[in-house]
């Protein structure tokens, strides 16, 4: 397995070849700039496996791509917040936080080792990813919604949700109100519509506003559990493996 980092801290890329090396993998290159992995990447055959940080001394790590055809599997390493992680999960094998843990970087190469007989390459689409990377904040999303209700409809604000959630085919709108409306939309569209500032999906049935938790509480199996303020229908549990995001996300 040939492997390159990406990465212009010096410090962080010799911390990650010494972790990549207790594990038996062998880092062929650590380049350190847009322009050094450019040159790099004309010179060399490409990689199974690269470990790209986002900012690099001279730019964003994807103008690399603007002009190099990446022809290899990506793992990004990133100090970005929550919001765009997602982005990260759609378009590469995995993510790594700063600081980089060896446990999560160890299933990062297995999850690679599993996904790399299966495919040649990833297909990234690193303009999506950089939408979520530029001024993220200034994104637009729906502050609105509208159910209908007999023969009207009824608008319904994104601030007034406790959370979404889905049953039956079915996704509703859980409001102050403590009225459950139907939407004409689905959990999977919800999530680039609503602001992963306020929003965040904890489990494949549910998104919480962070405005409207009321309490948080360990539950079993290293879960948690959400108190909304209104909402009761039903238990809504933060799955296993979104808690540690959704810590990261409180933060």
């Amino acid at each position: 397995m040939k492997t390159i980092i990406i990465e212009d801290e010096k410090p962080s890329a010799r911390r990650l070849n010494r972790l990549l090396q207790a594990m038996g993998v062998e880092v062929s290159a650590m380049l350190h700039s847009v322009e050094e992995s450019v040159a790099w990447f004309e010179r060399n055959t490409h990689p199974d496996l690269i470990f790209l940080d986002i900012q690099l001394s001279d730019g964003l790590s994807f103008e690399i791509f603007d002009k190099v055809d990446i022809q290899s599997f990506v793992i990004f390493t990133t100090a970005y917040d929550e919001y765009a992680l997602q982005a990260f999960k759609l378009n590469s094998v995995d993510y790594l936080l700063k600081p980089i843990d060896d446990e999560d970087l160890g299933r990062a190469v297995e999850k690679y080792r599993s996904l790399q007989p299966k495919a040649n390459r990833l297909t990234l689409d690193f303009e999506e990813v950089k939408k979520l990377l530029v001024n993220p904040l200034e994104r637009e999303y729906k502050k609105r919604f509208t159910a209908r209700v007999g023969q009207h409809l009824k608008i319904i604000n994104a601030s007034d949700v406790e959370c979404f959630y889905s049953e039956n085919k079915g996704t509703y709108a859980a409001t102050l109100d403590g009225r459950n409306y139907l939407i004409d939309t689905t959990l999977e569209n919800l999530e680039t519509e609503l602001s992963p500032e306020i929003f965040f999906r904890v489990s494949r049935k549910f998104f919480v506003n962070v405005d409207h938790v009321k309490d948080i509480v360990s539950y079993t199996n290293s879960r948690l559990q959400i108190k909304l303020n209104r909402f009761s229908e039903a238990e809504i549990i933060v799955s296993r493996e979104r808690v540690q995001d959704f810590k990261l996300w409180l933060q």
